[in-house]
């Protein structure tokens, strides 16, 4: 098993608003996008921080995608 965790692009949809500062301040989160009810980030490594910020909101739907190779180098 692989410990190497690339960096994805995801979306999440919260039931509501989604705690944006607590997503923004999360670690490996990066280029925080929130529209209504829609977060669009990346997560670089572990998705535990992420999560973790989450906490206590309803997500009632969540896509991670691998991220463009151009995108994690920013």
């Amino acid at each position: 098993m692989s410990t190497s965790h690339p960096t994805q692009r995801v979306e999440v949809t919260c039931l509501g608003t989604p705690p944006a500062r607590q997503i923004e301040r999360a670690s490996g989160v990066s280029e925080v996008v929130i529209e209504g009810q829609v977060v669009r980030c990346l997560v670089a490594g572990s998705f535990q921080p992420f999560l973790e910020a989450l906490r206590g909101y309803e997500v009632t739907a969540l896509q991670a995608t691998p991220a463009h190779p151009k995108e994690t180098l920013r």
